[in-house]
């Protein structure tokens, strides 16, 4: 590691001991609609009011909604009805998610650009997590759509603070060391911040675990399991690890030596996934 990556990530880690790290703040929109989907009296004309409020969430809901993956033979061009069709739950998830993209945006060209790549590889992610959850486990597509939206997030952080010390933004070698040591503790940090639930919040930290190996298929193997499949054909250092060792795989039920991709059903999924989130 350069002498310049070390001094930042020792930096970034004493910030984060300190709680003087800034922690970037929940959308608005995203706040609002976690409120209304957990007050006890929760409807769906109230989470129709909340959404309907931002017209850019209103039309990515109703988009999803009629996505390959999720529409009927009758297109839904109404946010009640499209909220009627998802679910609070699952509208919930996926607007605190999608919420999420406003949030990687950032003033210099530099910093922007690098948000924008973060994010694109996070729905990547998201839509691989929405196909596998769907194909292989039990669990809920909405929130590992969600785990994979919020896997990168601890990014932000380090870049803001590369937006604001020109030497690391200069220095992209330096700042991608940065970015692959610190983001997992600080994504912990903001999801715990942000009252995600456990099995969410988890994610970012045990990810790029490779060892892990938890009693069952969960969130955290999902995204991990996901992050290898987007590897797959681009010289990746993670392409050189045994999956055969993962325990991911074999707790999803998925030959490691198998390219997922390669399965025309499960690669419409995902694609499909992919689509309704951009």
């Amino acid at each position: 590691m350069s002498t310049l990556a070390d001094k930042v990530q020792q930096e970034l880690i004493q910030a984060i001991d300190d709680d003087a790290l800034v922690l970037p703040t929940l959308p608005e929109v995203a706040l609002k609609v976690r409120e209304a989907a957990e007050d006890p009296d929760a409807s769906i004309q109230g989470l129709t009011k909340v959404i309907g409020n931002d017209a850019a969430l209103t039309a990515r809901i109703i988009k999803v909604v009629n996505s390959p993956l999720l529409r009927t033979n009758k297109e839904i061009t109404d946010l009640q009805m499209a909220i009627s069709r998802l679910g609070i739950n699952y509208t919930c998830n996926l607007a605190t998610g999608l919420a999420m993209e406003q949030m990687f945006q950032a003033t210099s060209d530099v910093v922007d650009r690098k948000m924008r790549e973060v994010w694109n590889k996070s729905t990547e992610i998201a839509g691989i997590c929405h196909a596998l959850c769907r194909h292989y486990t039990r669990l809920m597509p909405d929130q590992a759509t969600l785990a994979g939206l919020v896997h990168q997030i601890g990014v932000l952080p380090i870049l803001t603070y590369a937006e604001e010390h020109g030497e690391l933004l200069a220095d992209s070698i330096s700042l991608n060391h940065v970015i692959e040591r610190i983001h997992p503790i600080i994504g912990d940090r903001i999801l715990r911040a942000w009252e995600f639930p456990d099995p969410i919040a988890a994610v970012p930290s045990q990810y790029v675990d490779f060892t892990r190996n938890s009693v069952r298929a969960d969130y955290t193997d999902i995204v991990q399991v996901a992050t290898l499949q987007s590897y797959l054909g681009s010289g990746h250092p993670c392409t050189e690890l045994d999956w055969g060792a993962i325990p991911a795989f074999a707790k999803l039920g998925i030959d490691p030596n198998v390219d997922i991709q390669a399965d025309e059903d499960l690669s419409a999924a995902m694609e499909a996934a992919m689509s309704m989130l951009q």
